[in-house]
C-alpha cells in the first residue's frame, strides 16, 4: 500500500487562502496536531479520522466556504 502520494492539494489550498498549520490548530475542537497537518500536507497516507479533523477545523476557520475531503486529499 502506498503511503506517500507528494504535496496535497490542502498544501496548496492553505498557501492561497493564506491559513497556516498553526491557524489549523487553534481553529480545531479534535484534538487536531501539527504533525497530522505537515503529514496530511505533504501527502502522507491520514486515517479518516485525522482527514475529518482537518476538514472540520477548515470549516471553522473559513465558514462561508463549503469544503469535502476531496478539495483537501487525492488519494
Amino acid at each position: 500500500m502506498q503511503s506517500d502520494f507528494g504535496p496535497q492539494p490542502l498544501d496548496t489550498l492553505m498557501t492561497r487562502l493564506g491559513v497556516t498549520s498553526a491557524d489549523l490548530v487553534k481553529a480545531s475542537t479534535k484534538q487536531l496536531t501539527f504533525k497530522m497537518v505537515q503529514k496530511g500536507r505533504k501527502g502522507r497516507r491520514l486515517t479518516a479520522n485525522a482527514q475529518s479533523k482537518i476538514l472540520e477545523a477548515f470549516q471553522t476557520l473559513k465558514p462561508t466556504e463549503t469544503f469535502t475531503l476531496k478539495d483537501f486529499f487525492n488519494y
